[in-house]
């Protein structure tokens, strides 16, 4: 029997860095104008800047960051009463997905943060300093640096640009308003929103986002309102009431389709929510 490969889509693909440094600005620095035939990242680490570019004009704080697009023209100043300390990543990518990125200051998570450290480490094991001289046009390599380091800059950045996109498309779509991304329980809420039809247990939550019951348990519903477990039936039994208004499912087949193990538990689920069971609901809402 032959085995079919599935093709690979990458969507975001850096293909060249240009230059990975941190910046420790005095108050009162400004960059004159500037464009490049490359991405750029910027991210404040400490303090806070005034952001100038052909696509947003604005301030960034601390654990805020936004990326020009190649060519946009772009420059910032520190604030008198501000000495800033600064990420800036140049990379070649030539996905126009980027540019979704360029108007709105992002707020990164802790997982963000996380991936973006990890660039900054793996950049400084892979080139040489100095970091934080500005217009360096060139950043030398070392002679040696571990093993794969320049390909974990790129996995980790071209990971970071995903999640960010993934929370931007998230926000364009009005579910995240002005909820704070910063915790597991966001990353969490968004996965169970993703998957509910799936079968999803607080083990599986936990391996996947490094936590564990009692804290997950306690931040999601205090976040939300809600356990993990009432979330998911909330959503399946959503679903379920659209598809039982259609009528071309019978409710087994309902059960299954928004991830019920057997009817039974479906209609006790159901019931518990709306007060009726499911026939009940479709004569009512007919």
């Amino acid at each position: 029997m032959n085995f079919k490969l599935n093709s690979i889509e990458t969507p975001i693909v850096v293909t060249r860095i240009a230059n990975i440094h941190y910046f420790e600005f005095t108050d009162k620095y400004h960059t004159a104008k500037d464009s490049h035939n490359f991405c750029e990242l910027l991210y404040v680490d400490k303090g806070k800047v005034s952001v100038k570019s052909d696509n947003f004009v604005g301030e960034l704080e601390s654990g805020q960051g936004i990326v020009h697009t190649a060519q946009e023209n772009h420059f910032f100043d520190c604030l008198e009463s501000s000495a800033p300390n600064l990420i800036i990543i140049g990379f070649e990518c030539k996905s126009s997905e980027i540019s979704r990125l360029s108007s709105n200051a992002i707020i990164f998570s802790d997982e963000q943060k996380r991936l973006l450290a990890e660039v900054v480490k793996e950049g400084m094991s892979v080139y040489a300093p100095p970091y934080d001289i500005p217009n360096t046009f060139e950043m030398k390599k070392r002679e040696s640096y571990p093993y794969g380091a320049d390909q974990m800059i790129k996995l980790r950045l071209e990971q970071l640009l995903i999640m960010l996109l993934r929370d931007k498309k998230i926000q364009d779509r009005g579910n995240s308003g002005k909820r704070n991304h910063n915790g597991k329980s966001f990353g969490i809420h968004q996965y169970v929103t993703e998957n509910y039809r799936e079968k999803i247990t607080l083990d599986n939550l936990c391996f996947l986002f490094g936590t564990n019951k009692t804290t997950l348990c306690r931040e999601f519903k205090a976040k939300y309102g809600r356990t993990v477990q009432e979330y998911i039936h909330h959503l399946r039994v959503r679903e379920a009431k659209s598809l039982l208004k259609e009528g071309e499912l019978t409710v087994t087949e309902i059960a299954d389709k928004v991830g019920y193990s057997s009817v039974h538990y479906f209609c006790r689920a159901f019931k518990a929510l709306e007060g009726k069971s499911p026939g009940e609901y479709v004569k009512t809402s007919v």
